[in-house]
Protein backbone atom coordinates (compact mmCIF):
# COMPACT_ATOMS: atom_id res chain seq x y z
CA UNK A 1 0.00 0.00 0.00
CA UNK A 2 1.15 3.54 -1.02
CA UNK A 3 2.68 5.54 1.57
CA UNK A 4 2.29 9.48 2.01
CA UNK A 5 5.27 11.23 0.67
CA UNK A 6 5.16 13.97 3.26
CA UNK A 7 3.75 14.37 6.93
CA UNK A 8 0.06 16.56 7.01
CA UNK A 9 0.36 19.28 9.06
CA UNK A 10 -1.18 20.14 11.96
CA UNK A 11 -3.02 23.59 10.80
CA UNK A 12 -3.90 21.59 6.79
CA UNK A 13 -5.59 18.92 9.06
CA UNK A 14 -7.58 21.51 11.19
CA UNK A 15 -8.59 23.93 8.71
CA UNK A 16 -10.29 20.65 6.80
CA UNK A 17 -12.08 19.83 9.95
CA UNK A 18 -12.81 23.10 11.00
CA UNK A 19 -15.65 23.34 8.22
CA UNK A 20 -17.35 20.17 9.68
CA UNK A 21 -17.60 21.82 13.39
CA UNK A 22 -19.63 24.51 11.98
CA UNK A 23 -21.76 22.80 10.37
CA UNK A 24 -22.74 20.44 13.71
CA UNK A 25 -22.82 23.31 16.18
CA UNK A 26 -24.26 25.91 14.08
CA UNK A 27 -23.39 29.93 14.40
CA UNK A 28 -22.01 31.10 17.51
CA UNK A 29 -25.25 32.84 19.18
CA UNK A 30 -25.26 35.63 21.95
CA UNK A 31 -27.46 37.88 23.78
CA UNK A 32 -27.62 41.27 22.46
CA UNK A 33 -27.07 43.60 25.16
CA UNK A 34 -29.67 45.67 24.75
CA UNK A 35 -32.78 44.05 23.76
CA UNK A 36 -31.35 40.75 25.36
CA UNK A 37 -32.53 39.19 22.05
CA UNK A 38 -30.52 35.99 20.24
CA UNK A 39 -27.86 37.45 17.52
CA UNK A 40 -25.12 36.34 16.00
CA UNK A 41 -22.02 36.88 17.00
CA UNK A 42 -19.66 39.76 15.36
CA UNK A 43 -23.14 41.29 13.84
CA UNK A 44 -25.51 43.97 14.27
CA UNK A 45 -28.50 42.87 16.18
CA UNK A 46 -30.86 42.40 14.09
CA UNK A 47 -34.20 42.91 16.32
CA UNK A 48 -32.37 46.40 17.72
CA UNK A 49 -30.09 47.52 15.26
CA UNK A 50 -27.29 48.27 18.22
CA UNK A 51 -23.56 46.99 17.42
CA UNK A 52 -20.69 47.28 20.19
CA UNK A 53 -23.14 49.70 22.18
CA UNK A 54 -24.20 52.06 19.22
CA UNK A 55 -26.99 51.98 16.64
CA UNK A 56 -25.46 50.93 13.21
CA UNK A 57 -28.59 49.90 11.73
CA UNK A 58 -32.63 51.55 11.35
CA UNK A 59 -35.24 48.67 12.10
CA UNK A 60 -38.98 48.90 11.36
CA UNK A 61 -41.10 48.52 13.54
CA UNK A 62 -43.64 45.20 13.13
CA UNK A 63 -46.93 46.27 12.66
CA UNK A 64 -49.41 44.46 15.02
CA UNK A 65 -52.75 43.49 14.16
CA UNK A 66 -55.06 44.21 17.31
Amino acid sequence: MPQPKQKTAKGKTRRRRANSFMKLRGPAMGKCPKCFELKMAHFACPHCGFYNGRQVIQVKEKKTEG
